[in-house]
């Protein structure tokens, strides 16, 4: 049997899904972490992250086998990304810097096999466990399990959402706040004017029937916008969580340091 995709099944519900990115790490042992931790999926980053692919294939068969939904952000739209990427067995996509239909269009042609896409098909690979497959149900499960996911973080993404949204295929718009102001020439993601960007994508896509998402170093902030009915909701990564540990545990040190010195100095 094929696997099922669970966070696309939760998202076209319209249930919460929680996730982080992995950026530094290659470690395997992190995913398992992760899974024990109870994230329902991580991306692995190869825009900014420092893997290769063959990393990256082995970190997505760790995650399948723990029971995390693998999904990988790609650098830029190239058939060959998407393909061995998805043949290595992530369940999704994400394709950063989206700004144009065409490019919403050219990633869902690469991601599903025909009539849908353009996607070359292999069996006993990744994406189906290493298991066989007849022709017909490989396509029907892939193309049905497979989740398109636009990174909306520039000013022509928000300007042109209906029509990024109303393309066939794509499932999720997942915000990045960080380039967003930058685009917008803010001072912050908090500015009034990133909110009502943010705010207007999601609208567009609880019009469109999309499913919609946000990745932010503040859980906080993206606590609020499941609230507003984001579903995708992403914080952190493993670098941010381990220099957060780190501080934190070299913080309680010195305090009981401190401490030690101010009982001394009472006596």
């Amino acid at each position: 049997m094929l696997p099922i995709n669970r966070v696309k099944q939760a998202l076209k519900n319209g249930q919460p899904v929680y996730g982080t990115m992995l950026v530094e790490s290659a470690s395997t042992a992190y995913i398992m972490m992760l899974a024990r931790a109870g994230y329902d999926f991580v991306f692995i980053d190869m825009e900014h992250g420092v893997y290769d692919l063959s990393e990256v294939a082995g970190m997505i068969r760790v995650a399948r086998l723990a029971g995390v939904t693998p999904l990988v952000r790609i650098p830029d739209l190239a058939y060959d990304l998407v393909a061995r990427t998805l043949d290595a067995g992530a369940m999704g996509i994400m394709l950063p810097r989206v700004e144009t239909v065409e490019q919403a269009q050219t990633l869902v042609r690469y991601m599903k096999y025909p009539p849908e896409g353009v996607r070359g098909a292999a069996a006993g690979r990744g994406h189906t466990d290493y298991r066989s497959a007849e022709p017909r149900d490989l396509v029907r499960h892939m193309n049905e399990h497979t989740l398109v996911v636009l990174q909306i973080e520039r000013v022509e993404a928000v300007r042109r959402i209906d029509d990024l949204f109303a393309v066939p295929g794509v499932d999720v718009g997942l915000i990045g706040p960080f380039d967003l102001t930058i685009s917008l020439g803010a001072a912050s993601t908090t500015d009034p004017e990133v909110e009502a960007a943010i705010a207007h994508v999601l609208t567009a896509a609880q019009r469109a029937g999309v499913a919609c998402g946000i990745h932010s170093s503040d859980p906080q902030q993206v606590a609020m916008w499941k609230q507003r009915g984001m579903t995708m909701l992403m914080s952190g990564s493993d670098a941010q969580f381990f220099s957060a540990g780190a501080r934190q545990a070299l913080s309680a040190m010195r305090q009981s340091e401190l401490a030690s010195v101010t009982d001394a100095g009472a006596v």
